[in-house]
């Protein structure tokens, strides 16, 4: 599910969760586990072509509505504990990085991509962000957010730099080198004063999420109508 190295002081966390690293319940809060108890630096990549394709539809349309309920409040746990993690953060976007996977990306401090598309693609599918997921792309990507958020379209690399996706394209060859790199440069930083600038940074996020509930959001992705659409959402994948 995850596989975990260490490259020159830096934590290498890898997505190895099926063919396109799909965000499951499992998945989720093994991400969640490993960050919170991972100190320094990290890099956050995944295996295959995919860095993720977000969540894993499948599950949702076959599992009963309280395993939605506990992916989003999983998806958002995630979210903020890379978003949060004190030390510096990079994601080596190997391949596409759809809907949550593009949001686990937006949680890094820095990120760079190979190949692939990459976008916020929930509306496209008929359902809400969660709270947490919507003011991390809203911070990350600044005045781009609305285009990217509402459009829920898709981006090559190139395009994804141009609208603040990601920070830099490079080649396969030197993903992980690149990105273990950057992690160690950035850590050169005095720790305690790059976890306080973080935090000062990222503050308007924690203060939107915080006692907000997605009692909202858990209905709508439970609801018969938005069922209805995954499950035509999911056919239309099988038939691919």
């Amino acid at each position: 599910m995850l596989t975990i190295d260490r490259r020159n002081g830096i934590t290498v966390i890898r997505l190895e969760h099926g063919p396109v690293n799909a965000l499951d319940l499992e998945l989720l809060r093994a991400v969640t586990d490993v960050v919170r108890e991972t100190s320094g630096p990290l890099v956050l990549t995944g295996a295959g072509r995919s860095f993720s394709a977000g969540v894993d539809l499948r599950r949702i349309v076959e599992e009963e509505a309280g395993y939605t309920a506990a992916l989003i409040a999983a998806l958002s746990d995630a979210f903020l504990a890379v978003f949060d993690h004190p030390a510096p953060t990079v994601a080596a976007v190997n391949g596409h990085a759809i809907a949550g996977g593009c949001v686990l990306a937006l949680a890094c401090d820095f990120r760079l991509m190979v190949t692939g598309r990459i976008g916020l693609t929930e509306l496209a599918v008929g359902v809400p962000f969660p709270v947490a997921a919507l003011e991390i792309a809203r911070w990350a990507l600044g005045p781009a957010a609305s285009r990217v958020v509402l459009g829920a379209d898709t981006f090559e690399p190139d395009d994804a730099v141009r609208v603040g996706l990601v920070h830099e394209v490079v080649t396969g060859d030197e993903l992980l080198d690149r990105a273990v790199a950057l992690a160690a440069g950035v850590a050169g930083h005095d720790p305690a004063a790059y976890a306080f600038v973080k935090r000062q940074l990222h503050r308007p996020v924690g203060q939107a999420v915080d006692g907000v509930s997605d009692q909202d959001v858990v209905r709508a992705w439970t609801s018969p109508g938005t069922r209805d659409r995954l499950t035509g959402q999911v056919a239309r994948l099988r038939r691919r």
